[in-house]
């Protein structure tokens, strides 16, 4: 990190009240009913004075001061002329825009709750060296040319004597901002990265300059989707709120559409922090140019008066003139009056399912338009499982060009029960679209055996055959269907019998009811073995699935068969091949003599 220093960085042109005024001019243009103290993350603006002077990047240098233009990014059109008035400062150059998504990507990965967006290395990037000068590097992403800041000699910016001996901005008398990313050499030697991975670490290199940015900015735990820790950040980069504001602007207006442009045609800005301030040359030091390269210092660091003093009147230099106040344009986010609901007012699914329908919402301002790019959040709540595509509760969707936005696909889990999608414009208090849902258990309209053989069994056995049942529903396997099976007393008394065939418990008890059955994923339903008591007769067994489907099983228990002597020359009073009455009621009774 920089030394601390006592000298604060002269103010940009573009002043507090400047600011003001584009908020003032913004709240005028918006649609009735706009809240503008309620302004989404995105779009916050500073609004108070930077922390006390102290360490930055950028050893607090000057900077490109250029605001975006009014109108929102378009891509060009093919057409000759282009596009939109404001398409140029839209076009990010290909080697820089590819070093700031591959910086994002690297932290995303290693610091995965910094939420570091690439924009905001593209409007740090334009503020401090106009992207690279436009884009002019090599096939490797370094600068043709080193990219100087003016000698930070305490004269009008703050003063930082030499700490790198020369290495990295040819000065061994005072340190300047290096490279198109603009780190004073003392913050280059604790945050340099090797984003390009060729074994070095170059401050004129856009991938290691980038990548270095981005885990200076992620420092301290920062969480840059939380106001305070952006501002932050953005302030250790430079302390000072004009440049605050600034690159808060141009990270808006990038996140409203960029474009791909070729290296070394971007635009170079003009109006810059120091402008306003002349100031002597600093000391004349050699410098360790890479070969063929010469050291160059930014556009508009010094402007030196010509020979006769300058005075006005006498052909010196004219004082340049203050950038002109654009009102900010209202965001997406600004624009929105109310959300309307445009699908379903209620979702229903059976458990494990997928809705058949989406959460669907219109963004419109206080005249009925749509309203197209608007951010807005889908949320699941409520004690179900239900879920968004990827398994998440919640899930934020911009809204396309006719102002709708549509949630991702939902699917039911196995809980059952009511739950609710809100969903809400994102960074305001509008009033959100609430849609119920309810997921209803798993349903079967048919249940069958899976076999046609009779279920038999002599009184005090056990069946030889278990009962195994197949549940469809609409005519497809139910999978997962809850079940009950019960031993009946009759098709018209339904109650559980209390004699005849059971099941046994964990303890080996006899239970004629057995509930928290399921079918498997064939929608198959194998019950546990069955035992017949002493009572011989037909049984009813009752099978119900969840969602209406009724399967009655008969179950015969024979009575054991004995064989008893005749007496001489009477007939049996027993029919061949048919047990005893008394064989009912005792197995044990002794014979007759």
């Amino acid at each position: 990190m920089a030394p601390v220093f006592g000298k604060r960085l002269r103010k940009a042109t573009v002043t507090t009240a400047v600011a003001a005024a584009a908020v003032a001019a913004l709240a005028a243009s918006q649609a009735p009913g706009v809240a503008t103290t309620d302004q989404p993350r995105d779009e916050w603006a500073a609004d108070s004075a930077p922390p006390p002077d102290g360490d930055s990047a950028t050893g607090n240098s000057p900077y490109y001061t250029d605001l975006p233009p009014l109108e929102s990014p378009v891509p060009p059109s093919g057409k000759p002329g282009g596009g939109a008035k404001g398409d140029a400062e839209a076009g990010l150059p290909a080697t820089v825009l590819d070093a700031y998504k591959k910086a994002e990507s690297a932290v995303r990965t290693a610091k995965p709750g910094c939420n570091l967006p690439w924009q905001l290395l593209a409007a740090i990037g334009k503020v401090e060296s106009g992207q690279a000068r436009g884009g002019r590097v090599d096939d490797d992403g370094t600068t043709l040319t080193p990219i100087l800041g003016p000698v930070l000699d305490g004269n009008g910016f703050a003063k930082i004597t030499d700490t790198d001996g020369g290495a990295f901005d040819g000065d061994t008398t005072h340190d300047r901002a290096v490279g198109p990313m603009q780190f004073i050499p003392s913050t280059w030697a604790s945050s340099g990265k090797d984003g390009n991975g060729d074994g070095k670490k170059d401050p004129n290199n856009i991938y290691d300059a980038a990548l270095a940015a981005a885990h200076y900015l992620c420092g301290t735990g920062r969480d840059l989707a939380v106001k305070d820790d952006l501002h932050a950040a953005i302030l250790s980069y430079n302390r000072s709120t004009e440049y605050l504001n600034t690159v808060l602007s141009w990270l808006e207006y990038y996140r409203k559409g960029t474009h791909e442009i070729p290296d070394g045609t971007g635009q170079l800005p003009g109006d810059r922090s120091d402008t306003d301030q002349p100031r002597r040359p600093g000391p004349t030091t050699p410098s360790s140019p890479r070969p063929g390269t010469t050291p160059v210092e930014r556009e508009g660091t010094y402007t030196p008066p010509p020979s006769g003093g300058g005075k006005p009147g006498d052909g010196g230099s004219q004082k340049p003139r203050p950038p002109k106040p654009r009102p900010k344009p209202p965001s997406p986010q600004e624009q929105v009056y109310a959300l309307k609901n445009m699908g379903p007012v209620e979702l229903t699914a059976t458990a494990g399912d997928a809705f058949a329908e989406r959460v669907r919402v219109y963004a419109e301002t206080g005249s009925g338009r749509a309203v197209p790019k608007v951010k807005i959040r889908f949320t699941i709540s409520g004690k179900t499982d239900t879920r968004f595509e990827g398994g998440v509760r919640s899930v934020t969707v911009a809204t396309n060009s006719q102002g709708e936005a549509v949630s991702p696909k939902l699917r039911a889990g196995e809980t059952t029960g009511d739950f609710t999608v809100r969903a809400l414009v994102v960074g305001r208090t509008i009033d959100p679209v609430k849609v119920s849902g309810t997921v209803t258990a798993r349903k079967a309209d048919k249940v069958v055996r899976t076999s046609d053989k009779p279920l038999t069994c002599v009184a005090g056995q056990a069946f030889a055959e278990r009962v195994e049942v197949k549940a469809t529903y609409k005519n497809k396997p139910a999978a997962g269907v809850a079940a009950t099976a019960t031993m009946i007393k009759s098709k018209e008394s339904p109650v559980v019998a209390d004699k005849g065939p059971y099941f046994k418990d964990a303890d080996g008890k006899p239970v004629r009811t057995l509930k928290g059955l399921k079918t498997d994923a064939d929608g198959k339903l194998l019950l546990p073995k069955l035992y017949a008591d002493d009572a011989a007769g037909t049984y009813l067994l009752r099978i119900v699935t969840q969602g209406g489907g009724t399967l009655l099983v008969e179950l015969e228990v024979t009575a054991p068969v004995t064989e008893e002597p005749e007496e001489p020359g009477e007939p049996s009073s027993t029919p061949s091949g048919t047990a005893s009455p008394s064989a009912s009621t005792s197995a044990s009774a002794s014979p007759s003599t």
